[in-house]
Order: C-alpha cells, then sequence, then structure tokens
C-alpha cells in the first residue's frame, strides 16, 4: 500500500494539473469506486459537477482535493492499487478505469481513478470546521505526519513511553504518526539499530529522536525518487514509477547481507505483513524475566 512519499508525489502531481480547474464532467463506471460515498454514484458525480478544485493536500497516506468554496473536499484512498492518472482525452481507457472526471477548459486532459483491485476509492465530505486546507471529517483523527511542520516531537516521545506496545506497532499506528507503513518503518528501524519488538516504554528522549530523525530521512530520500514502487500498480499522475527499491536497506531483502555487517537480512511473519531485519544489528529484545512462584511454608 502506498504510503507517505507515494502518496506526496501524487498530491504534487494534481497540485500541478487538477487545482483551480472546474468540474464539467463525472462519469462513475463502477459503483464500488465510490462506495463511501454514502449518496452513492449519482450523487457524488452530481455533487462535483461544477465545482473549482483548490490546492491539493495529504495527511499521512490520506490524499483529499478540496474545493473553493471549503465546504467540503474529495478524499482519495488509493489502497493497494489505486491510481490517479492525468491523461489526454484521446487516450484510450485503462482496462480497470472506476471513475473519469472531465473539465470545463480546453486544456485537453482529464482525471482518471484507475484500480485493479478496488481496495481504494473516492468519496466526498464536509470539512472540518475551521480548517483552512479543507480537511475531511473522516480523517481528523489521523495524526501528523513526521514531514509536518507542526509535527510535536515531544508528544510524540511522552506518547512512546506511555503506549504499552513495541516499536513497529506505534509507528504504524496512524492515530500517533501517520503515513509510515511497513516498508519505511522496516527502513527506518534498521538505520536506527532497533528490533521491530523493542518495547516503546523502554526508549529514551534520545533514542526516540533518532528514531523520528531515521522516518524521515528515508522518506525524504524515497520522495526523492519519487517513491517505491514494486510493480506497475504504484505509479504517478503520469503513469511513472519510483525508484527507492533500488536504495532499501532491509525491506525484501531476505538472505542478503546486510549493508552494515555482513550477516544476512532475515524476515519474519508479523501482523499479516513481514518485517525484515538484521539478526546482528538488531538484536531481539530480552524477554522478561518471570519472577519465581513464591512458595508458602506452613508453620
Amino acid at each position: 500500500m502506498p504510503e507517505l512519499p507515494e502518496v506526496e508525489v501524487v498530491r504534487r502531481g494534481l497540485e500541478r494539473w487538477i487545482s483551480g480547474r472546474t468540474v464539467a464532467e463525472v462519469q462513475v463506471l463502477h459503483p464500488r469506486a465510490v462506495r463511501r460515498h454514502l449518496g452513492g454514484a449519482e450523487d457524488f458525480a452530481a455533487r462535483l459537477t461544477g465545482r473549482t478544485a483548490g490546492v491539493a493536500r495529504r495527511r499521512g497516506k490520506y490524499l483529499w482535493l478540496p474545493f473553493e468554496d471549503a465546504s467540503e473536499s474529495v478524499l482519495a484512498h488509493l489502497g493497494m492499487s489505486g491510481q490517479l492518472l492525468v491523461q489526454p482525452h484521446a487516450a484510450a481507457d485503462e482496462k480497470h478505469l472506476r471513475v473519469r472526471v472531465r473539465f470545463a477548459d480546453d486544456t485537453g486532459t482529464e482525471l482518471r481513478f484507475v484500480d485493479q483491485r478496488t481496495f481504494g476509492g473516492l468519496s466526498l465530505h464536509h470539512t472540518v470546521p475551521g480548517a483552512a486546507d479543507g480537511l475531511p471529517d473522516a480523517i481528523a483523527h489521523i495524526a501528523l505526519d513526521p514531514l509536518d511542520p507542526a509535527f510535536d516531537e515531544a508528544a510524540f516521545h511522552t506518547a512512546l513511553r506511555r503506549r504499552r506496545t513495541t516499536v513497529k506497532r506505534a509507528l504504524l499506528d496512524q492515530s500517533l504518526i501517520s503515513g509510515v507503513g511497513n516498508i519505511y518503518a522496516d527502513e527506518a528501524l534498521w538505520r536506527s539499530k532497533l528490533h521491530y519488538d523493542r518495547p516503546t516504554a523502554a526508549l529514551t528522549r534520545p533514542r526516540s529522536a533518532e528514531l523520528l530523525g531515521h522516518v524521515r530521512e528515508v522518506m525524504t530520500e524515497a520522495l526523492a525518487v519519487g517513491g517505491t514502487s514494486f510493480d506497475s500498480l504504484y505509479v504517478n499522475v503520469n503513469g511513472e514509477s519510483g525508484y527507492f527499491e533500488r536504495s532499501l536497506d532491509a525491506y525484501g531483502r531476505e538472505n542478503e547481507p546486510c549493508r552494515r555487517c555482513g550477516a544476512p537480512m532475515r524476515r519474519r511473519p508479523w501482523m499479516n505483513r513481514s518485517s525484515y531485519f538484521c539478526p546482528r544489528c538488531q538484536r531481539p529484545p530480552r524477554p522478561a524475566a518471570v519472577p519465581p512462584l513464591s512458595v508458602r511454608v506452613p508453620s
């Protein structure tokens, strides 16, 4: 599933090609693509027509397009295979085209939502009152992401210490820190020399600051090369893949030598996913000592 860098690449494409354009027509070609819109496909199309798109926004893995009247926004969730493509009108329809948006101008391009597995979708939501960026109310609970200037490092550290969980679970908790998924969590943990099962309560402030720094570092590097694409399912609005797969140090490198110490990288099943780590650089936490059973001696 796309994580922060991939979604940000798409957001920048929408800002360039879609912002400021007025919707002329919306065609919903598969109802599942708008299943999260409670009014259904016809209502979705009718309420978008005639609206002018503002600047595309993102929080973590969630992407939205506010309207200039600021009362509603279109929320896009890419899921496992969703793509937002800007295509010429004359371009052949993609096999899994789900929604088409045409605009009232002579630019000659349209916005297409393509989704092979139909796990993603588009939906219209009210804006959180007072939110200048058009934040949809459906994602108001999502935390700020680590690249947001307003992200509170001190609060993040405090939350880590208070939660009875492990460090990778915390990184994937979108109510604590958004935008981090399985790939970039493994990469940041490898750079921090932290095992994915390390208890968060054991992290000192310097260690949590170091981890957060590596999260930002790896995402910034991925963003610079268009994100990570393992197949053709993730692409930017022009249909181009990202290249950060070539720079991965942990994810997907089972049995390959650790780039730091040379030990074979390992993969372990983890929460219906996989965790990749170096068994030498990222030592697993020691199991908690079990106190001996007390023996009652009769008087």
